[in-house]
């Protein structure tokens, strides 16, 4: 009896992300069609969120890409959040984590999540999939053992470092997914949404005088750009960790 998708996802998760045997298929014509895996899924999938953005995968759309029924696809993952679990881990897969170096864990850190942002970007919103997701894909957690790690080599208290990593997470995902949000609705012509730094210059300026300190701080207030902000950001969360490194 072949095994049942909750129990090919309790696999992946004592195992590694496998695809599976692949099954023959014949297309419409009679000529072979590509097997349905869990790799042709995740594939098909990142093609998907890539070109059209995190908002268009469904499993009846993914099911249309590679010309089956949704049905087909439940064969292979549970629904669509064990498919969110599985993308995530992909590209959580491609994280590289240094060695901890006690001397050196605030970069560490700091690449790792660069590393995370950046995956996040290649594919539009998929960020999102990542929020409220338990920690239990096994690629997931490497990473979140590999941050635990660097934070226990620096000397961060435990449960802070558990904490902090859960905080930088959530800011990694969000940043990314507002930086995808805004690249998309600027590709959009009749879209007014996102505008210029110089645009929101000139509308701080006319606001009226209840407004004395965005009208006085409104070069601070739009100065540096988004990588600028993600730095100043993930440093500053990383300096609230000092404290507990000296306790200890």
């Amino acid at each position: 009896m072949s095994p049942t998708p909750q129990q090919r996802r309790a696999a992946r998760h004592q195992l590694a992300t496998g695809s599976g045997a692949p099954a023959a298929r014949r297309g419409p014509s009679g000529g072979r069609k590509k097997p349905i895996t869990v790799d042709a899924i995740i594939g098909t999938a990142f093609g998907i969120v890539e070109r059209e953005g995190y908002e268009a995968l469904t499993m009846r759309r993914l099911a249309a890409a590679l010309e089956t029924g949704p049905s087909s696809l439940y064969a292979h993952v549970v629904n669509k959040e064990d498919l969110d679990e599985l993308l995530i881990g992909r590209l959580c897969a491609e994280i590289d984590l240094p060695e901890p170096d006690p001397a050196a864990w605030r970069r560490q850190i700091v690449g790792v999540c660069t590393q995370l942002r950046d995956q996040y970007l290649r594919y539009p919103g998929i960020s999102r999939a990542a929020f409220a997701a338990a920690p239990s894909n096994l690629d997931t957690l490497r990473v979140a053992e590999g941050l635990l790690a660097i934070m226990l080599a620096g000397g961060v208290d435990p449960r802070a470092a558990a904490w902090a990593i859960d905080s930088l997470m959530l800011y990694v995902n969000a940043y990314s997914l507002e930086v995808s949000l805004a690249n998309t609705r600027r590709d959009r012509s009749d879209d007014a949404w996102v505008v210029s730094r110089e645009e929101l210059l000139r509308r701080f300026a006319a606001l009226p005088a209840t407004f004395p300190h965005t009208r006085r701080y409104a070069t601070e207030l739009t100065a540096g750009t988004v990588g600028d902000r993600f730095d100043f950001t993930i440093g500053l969360m990383l300096d609230g960790l000092k404290s507990t490194v000296a306790d200890r």
